[in-house]
């Protein structure tokens, strides 16, 4: 599905079901040099259970418009001007490492507009290294070898290969590159550095006024469950209600643990519903 935003495209996928406004809608925000793939199997799970589903291109990766966007706070603001052009007023938002960023800001920074928030792979702040973001500058490639390498915590996590063709390290690997060489250059650099520069996750939790839950890897090097602590514990001096989930997995938890993210995504979408429901 493609909606208009200021005159550009952009891309969401609906889980197999037309988009219905009517329905709790999730939107569901990937990580640097991704797109709406990583989330194939959850999208769709929660398309076919009574959810709208808006899994976003963010401008510039996939099937979006670019230019791509240089600040979380640019991104959060461009992900409302979708909801507005796909009809929806208010929406679980969803994000995965960069995205968790995203998805945070524009629950803080409009806060009618989030029937709750999930937070999987974050950290506050979420810094990046040197050396990596000067591979993703002089010489990208070796970025998305590192990145793969780093996102997964197995050489083959169920359900690596279920079939001949299916292997997790592999399936990200030519997704990063299918997404730097239909993109703009350096786009995995403006990935990074946005999320190098932003510095106001533990600030802006003090005006989230929705249920959060925040979605760990205990095997994850590069946001380990420790670097989420801080902004756990921003939400909770706020009162606001914060769940917890570590899973067995790293940073590539839509892959490595499918079904038990999509359990806990599920699971917190239907009381955010529920939540909803009650309050008109």
């Amino acid at each position: 599905m493609n909606v208009d935003t200021n005159g550009r495209a952009a891309y969401a996928y609906t889980g197999g079901k037309p988009f219905n406004a009517a329905r709790p809608a999730v939107v569901f925000i990937h990580g640097a040099e991704h797109d709406h793939s990583v989330w194939a199997l959850q999208t769709r799970y929660f398309a076919h259970h009574g959810f709208g589903v808006l899994a976003l291109d963010l401008p510039g990766h996939g099937r979006s418009d670019g230019p791509a966007l240089a600040t979380i706070g640019a991104l959060a603001d461009w992900v409302i001007g979708v909801l507005d052009a796909a009809g929806v007023q208010r929406a679980l938002f969803v994000g995965h490492s960069m995205g968790s960023l995203i998805a945070h800001d524009a629950a803080a920074r409009h806060p009618a507009r989030a029937m709750g928030l999930a937070l999987l792979a974050t950290a506050a702040p979420m810094h990046v290294s040197d050396t990596l973001l000067d591979a993703a500058r002089e010489h990208e490639p070796g970025a998305i070898d590192m990145v793969n390498q780093w996102s997964h915590s197995t050489i083959a996590a169920k359900p690596s290969s279920p079939a001949p063709g299916f292997w997790l390290h592999g399936v990200n690997q030519r997704l990063m590159e299918r997404v730097s060489l239909r993109g703009e250059a350096l786009l995995f650099h403006t990935d990074f550095s946005a999320c190098n520069a932003y510095a106001d996750a533990l600030e802006r939790a003090a005006a989230v006024r929705c249920p959060v839950c925040v979605v760990s890897g205990k095997r994850d090097v590069m946001t380990p469950p420790r670097a989420a602590r801080p902004l756990v514990d921003a939400f909770r001096q706020t009162g606001a209600s914060v769940q917890t989930v570590e899973l067995d997995a790293g940073h590539a938890l839509m892959s490595e643990q499918p079904d038990a993210t999509l359990d806990a995504l599920f699971a917190f979408a239907l009381d955010c519903a529920r939540a909803q429901a009650k309050t008109g």
